[in-house]
């Protein structure tokens, strides 16, 4: 890389336009979509889709709701033609589904796009030629007449083959490919030409589609030249304003609602940003936004997991784990403070559709396009007693008591810390087991049974385990837990005092099972918890009990006198 001064490059030219207004606007409504996933190459992939993908892709775009789709490029290849054909002849176009095709503007290759649809109720043909100084220079060797000759005989000539296809509805587009490149007067100069030949119709308007086809500078001035083209174009009404964004300097989306803003009226884009080299604009990114916003997208992206899988089966893509709603990790938190904020939040959330959406770091309700909040938080050693209790509570079902949540989070930390990897929720499930329910040593309860007096004074009997060892005890208090302690206390068990008690059922029904947590204080002033899940509560209680005595002697705290 050049240091300064860096002669190699130089910044964009800023656009004339000091009374702009897009600063000022939103985004009230969605914009008309047209998916271009099936486009040249299908979108440079590394190996192209074959008709069956294709076909399913294509099918998938239509549930989401896209009414455009730009199903290829038919003068490209003949499977990219014989898709197209597939789709007329089987008559799976619906109703009101419109399919575009691309073009550029040379004779053959037009003549082979109105073969290719011929048949089919509606079309857009979408013809383009490059027209960027660079392109003119480099590549055609031509002057802007002479580049502004090729999209007026382009025009002229998809003009007079629509009477050829007198079944089918044809809309045209046009595109000055590289427009974000070119200077905008000569941008304006081509698609007013273009419009003078093609002579739109408040009925059949025109579709002037201006390309971001490389991203050259920051999206306010790509904004600034979408709002000069819409203010000079002369026949406005009679044009639909669509962008083409590509993502270069990586703010595709940003450009894009920008120019929304501006005054454009149609996006061009695809499922997850696919598209050569940094791709296109990521339209799921897009809508979202909108929804997020309180704007109905008008596309459905409510099962957005079964989206993602049909697209990286049919394009042998992956979606990044942190692309915006749709990647693996978007709603996973590991930080300790977003997962007790998100759990907090969470709990607030009575799940009322009329409810407004508050809960930290969480832009959208995840339920909302079918992610479910198992995935939300997961854990690694940075990960918090909040992430841990939530884990518990929502897939498992235990609710820790408030105090337990510090005491066991420290315990999973530990564990992640050692293993040097992120803990499943199984592991976390299973180290609670191991560390809370299945410790059996040096206490563990064979039998259990109580009677209550008259004056509700409480009798019980247990056979206990003691280090291996069968004990008989019994004791008497105002509750079994009470006479429990009693009767431990025989056995040569140091004084301890119970501080909290919680209980809950683990599921519905009559043979459902039920946990209680215990925390208790040693003589020696520390605490513990315990816990024990049974179909009686009572032995559960027991069991809880039993778990914080062991737990204490795990941890060195002396428990026999």
């Amino acid at each position: 890389m050049q240091r300064e001064p860096i002669k190699k490059y130089r910044p964009f030219p800023k656009i004339d336009l000091a009374d702009r207004q897009w600063p000022s606007r939103s985004i009230d409504r969605a914009p008309y979509w047209c998916s271009v996933d099936l486009r040249d190459g299908n979108q440079a992939l590394a190996t192209p889709m074959g008709i069956k993908e294709k076909l399913e892709l294509f099918e998938t775009l239509v549930q989401i709701g896209f009414k455009e789709i730009e199903v290829g490029f038919p003068s490209a290849s003949a499977i990219e033609f014989d898709f197209i054909r597939s789709l007329i002849d089987e008559g799976r176009i619906p109703e009101d589904v419109t399919i575009q095709v691309l073009t550029q503007s040379r004779e053959n290759l037009i003549r082979r796009t109105f073969e290719a649809v011929k048949g089919c109720q509606r079309a857009i043909v979408h013809l383009y030629n490059s027209t960027s100084p660079a392109q003119r220079r480099l590549v055609f060797n031509l002057d802007r007449d002479g580049i502004k000759k090729i999209a007026v005989d382009g025009t002229r000539l998809v003009k007079s083959l629509v009477s050829t296809v007198p079944e089918t509805a044809i809309t045209f587009q046009y595109s000055p490919e590289s427009f974000s490149s070119t200077e905008l007067d000569f941008s304006l100069e081509v698609c007013e030409a273009v419009t003078d030949v093609w002579e739109p119709t408040p009925e059949n308007r025109i579709i002037l589609n201006l390309p971001a086809t490389v991203e050259v500078a920051t999206p306010n001035i790509h904004a600034d030249q979408i709002e000069w083209f819409c203010r000079n174009l002369t026949r406005r009404e009679l044009s639909v304003i669509s962008l083409h964004t590509h993502n270069d300097r990586g703010t595709g989306v940003a450009a894009t609602e920008l120019g929304l803003l501006a005054g454009a009226d149609r996006v061009e884009g695809t499922l997850f940003g696919n598209g050569e080299r940094t791709g296109n604009v990521d339209i799921v990114t897009i809508a979202l936004n909108l929804y997020t916003q309180g704007v109905d997208p008008l596309l459905d992206f409510s099962d957005i997991n079964r989206v993602r899988e049909i697209y990286e089966r049919c394009s042998r893509m992956e979606v990044p784990p942190r692309l915006p709603y749709a990647g693996e990790l978007v709603f996973t938190a590991f930080s300790g403070s977003h997962q007790d904020a998100i759990n907090k939040g969470l709990s607030h959330q009575t799940g009322d559709p009329t409810e407004l959406w508050e809960v930290p770091y969480l832009p959208i309700d995840p339920q909302d396009i079918g992610r479910n909040y198992r995935a939300i938080i997961r854990i690694n050693s940075q990960s918090g007693k909040g992430g841990v209790a939530y884990v518990m509570d929502k897939t498992f079902g235990f609710q820790l008591p408030k105090g337990m949540h510090r005491e066991f989070g420290q315990y999973i930390s530990l564990i992640a810390d050692q293993k040097g990897l992120e803990i499943t929720q199984d592991e976390v499930y299973e180290a609670f087991m191991a560390e809370y329910i299945n410790r059996d040593s040096p206490f563990s309860l064979d039998t259990f049974r109580t009677q209550t007096s008259e004056t509700r004074q409480v009798q019980c009997w247990a056979k206990v385990r003691i280090n291996a060892s069968q004990a008989e005890v019994q004791g008497n208090g105002n509750g079994p837990i009470d006479a429990f302690v009693h009767a431990l206390s025989t056995q040569g068990v140091r004084r301890f005092e119970l501080i909290s008690y919680s209980e809950h059922s683990l599921g519905s029904g009559a043979d459902s099972q039920a946990v209680a947590y215990i925390e208790i204080r040693t003589g020696s002033g520390q605490s513990c918890y315990g816990a024990g899940i049974d179909t009686n509560i009572e032995i559960a209680s027991i069991n809880a009990l039993l778990s914080a005595l062991n737990r204490a002697n795990a941890t060195g705290i002396p428990v026999f006198k």
